[in-house]
């Protein structure tokens, strides 16, 4: 008996048996789908902490654009730059936060962020792409205390945080950021 070649699949099939393969070999992936108190965000570091902010708060990661600079603006405020024709600020957010200005290179990237009055894109040391944290994760209160991550000015943007292995992540507040005050008022 000859065997008959299956019946080739449609556009709309063909890429659900995509999608099926691919997830069954994604490690840990069907574990995180029901995983308690599930938290995903985008992972990037700033100087020497690893954060992490919700898919809402960023808008958009871009190359660091060509930036002009702006006269009588404060340090961290690197300048403009034309991102599809509008002009957000650029700001270097390790020289906001820490007083250090970021070494730029060339795969630098900037996350761009809504916030009052149009976007601003916030320099980044490293962009780590998603992340995902869970209840067991989470860094209880005294653990908090001791991972340090909330300390000096990112108090004010960091409410929790997570350990994955050996690396400590915080939880940063982008739309906190864009609310406050000392941000918004990048004259010098």
């Amino acid at each position: 008996m000859k065997k008959t070649a299956p019946a080739p699949l449609g556009p709309f099939d063909l890429l659900a048996d995509y999608e099926r393969r691919s997830l069954e070999h994604v490690a840990g992936l069907p574990e995180q789908l029901d995983a308690p108190g599930l938290w995903r965000g985008v992972g990037y570091r700033v100087g020497a902490r690893r954060l992490a902010s919700g898919f809402d708060e960023v808008r958009e990661i871009l190359p660091l654009p060509v930036i002009t600079p702006v006269p009588g603006s404060q340090p961290w405020m690197l300048g403009v730059a034309n991102v599809r024709g509008n002009l957000p600020p650029i700001v270097d957010l390790k020289q906001f936060l820490e007083g250090e200005r970021t070494v730029l290179h060339e795969s630098q990237r900037v996350l761009l962020v809504r916030q009052p009055g149009g976007d601003v894109a916030v320099l980044i040391d490293e962009l780590f792409g998603q992340r995902s944290f869970t209840q067991p994760q989470l860094l209880e209160g005294e653990q908090m205390e001791q991972a340090q991550l909330a300390q000096g000015r990112y108090a004010h943007f960091i409410d929790r945080g997570y350990r994955i292995d050996e690396h400590l992540w915080g939880i940063f507040s982008l739309d906190r950021l864009a609310r406050t005050p000392e941000f918004r008022q990048a004259a010098a």
